[in-house]
């Protein structure tokens, strides 16, 4: 089974681009353990009661498809990033990343992680090599 890190705004792609992010993973994968880091989750708690009021909506819908997945507690560094623990997850333990940001997109290549992002807001695709 292949490990799928799901970052904060990928957690929003069903809202913005009706693609069903699960059945899209197995397509793309075949079985996968979906995983939501506890930064991750805390960062939409966050937006959930900061957020403009359709932000805050769509937080909260992203909180209910993150406990569809595995929730890992990670232990944060002092000024570390979320997308610093996603890279250093990943690393860790060899999952792959699924995110739209294109900055940890770019930094996550870099480092050789497989990432799986949003391709002409239709449908998801990998880029880099899946281990097996």
């Amino acid at each position: 089974m292949v490990k799928v890190i799901l970052d904060s705004n990928f957690l929003f792609v069903p809202f913005q681009f009706k693609i069903d992010i699960f059945s899209e993973l197995e397509r793309l994968l075949g079985k996968v353990e979906p995983i939501v880091l506890s930064t991750t989750i805390a960062e939409l708690e966050d937006l959930a009661r900061k957020g403009s009021s359709k932000m805050a909506k769509q937080a909260l819908a992203a909180l209910e498809l993150a406990r569809k997945c595995s929730e890992w507690y990670v232990e944060t560094f002092l000024k570390e990033s979320c997308d610093d623990i996603i890279l250093r997850f990943a690393e860790l333990e060899g999952c792959i990343v699924a995110t739209n940001d294109a900055v940890l997109r770019r930094r996550l290549r870099k480092a050789k992680i497989p990432v799986v992002y949003v391709r002409q807001r239709s449908h998801l695709e990998i880029d880099g090599q899946v281990p097996r």
